[in-house]
């Protein structure tokens, strides 16, 4: 019997999250039809009208809290199951990430709120780490048995691995990303500050809101350079040329509760990773030697790390080749078919 998926909001399809899920949901052979109402809150009204195919289940997409109301109404009309993948909490975004909320504050007690109700009327909820699941329940009061976590993954046919046989000289060592408080960006230049090892180049590609702050705080430094932008259809490449890559090093709680898209994207590429150390992570993956796990916050302590990786420049190629396996092993299109199928299939 065909399973058939309606995903419901005003969705991105090709952001990556999306991308991922509806990929592995198609190789399952459930069928996805998109429905993009024009507004959120009478989107209910507008499927009656449009009078949308029967679906086994509605999907709400990541950072769509705004369409549940709507998508619950409309689910209740018909009798069917609602499942809510938010990635993020808007609650844990602005209070532990972004800090424009303070705990305990009116505001913040009257998102808290908001937040719980639209995570109550969801059937089922999407977590992307076990980490986020647990905020989910301790916070949103998600019951345990409405949540199953599904990892964000990587495009696998854009990030493929390749495993890179002689070293860079000095050794590439790669950061890339949007500069947003949970990346610890700031980390990255003071450990190339006070690094002493081999010759290494920090690189430090993309842009974002810290990354003006990011160039003053470097200036003087030879051994780091920024990069531009790159288009998504290239970043695989550039990730090839790099030796070691650079996760996140954030402080924040909401750091310490995510898998990055970059940490599957780079082990997806063969390319060992050195990221702050978090419970997110499987336990294969905290004991593998593709990932070295370091304080957050701490540029001595990822100073080191990359020192003790260009000490050994040979060991590179097996830890690529071990980050290729690993992610094939515990992080792959898979590993999340097999969780989608838990979700969706056997129920």
């Amino acid at each position: 019997m065909t399973t058939r998926l309606l995903w419901w909001g005003r969705f991105d399809p090709l952001y990556s999250r999306n991308g991922v899920l509806r990929e592995q949901m198609r190789a399952l052979k459930i069928e996805i039809t998109d429905f993009h109402p024009v507004f959120s809150r009478y989107a209910d009204l507008e499927a009656a009208l449009r009078r949308l195919p029967r679906p086994n289940a509605v999907w709400l997409p990541c950072f769509r809290q705004r369409d549940v109301a709507a998508a619950r109404r409309w689910c209740d009309r018909q009798g069917l199951p609602l499942i809510f993948d938010p990635l993020i909490s808007a609650y844990d975004k602005q209070l532990f990430e972004r800090f424009k909320l303070k705990r305990g504050s009116r505001a913040a007690i009257r998102l808290l709120r908001w937040e719980q109700h639209i995570f109550s009327m969801a059937d089922h909820v999407i977590a992307d780490t076990p980490c986020h699941a647990q905020f989910f329940q301790e916070h949103l009061g998600v019951d345990a048995n409405r949540i199953s976590v599904i990892y964000v993954g990587a495009e696998e046919n854009l990030f493929q691995p390749q495993i890179k046989t002689t070293p860079s000289d000095p050794i590439n060592v790669l950061f890339y990303g949007s500069y947003i408080p949970l990346h610890g960006a700031q980390t990255i230049i003071e450990a190339a500050r006070c690094y002493s090892g081999p010759p290494v180049r920090w690189h430090m590609l993309g842009n974002g809101p810290a990354r003006a702050e990011c160039e003053k705080n470097a200036q003087g430094l030879t051994n780091l350079c920024f990069e531009s932008y790159l288009p998504y259809s290239e970043l695989p490449r550039r990730i090839h040329q790099a030796d070691i890559l650079l996760g996140v090093f954030g402080t924040t709680a909401k750091a310490g509760r995510v898998m990055p898209n970059k940490i599957f994207q780079a082990l997806a590429a063969g390319r060992p990773v050195i990221t702050r150390a978090s419970e997110a992570y499987p336990i294969a993956l905290r004991n593998s030697p593709a990932l070295q796990f370091v304080e957050p916050g701490s540029p001595t302590a990822l100073a080191q790390a990359v020192k003790e990786w260009a000490e050994e420049p040979k060991a590179l190629q097996s830890r690529g080749a071990e980050a290729a396996a690993v992610y094939r092993r515990h992080l792959s299109a898979t590993v999340i078919q097999g969780q989608i199928s838990r979700v969706l299939l056997e129920k």
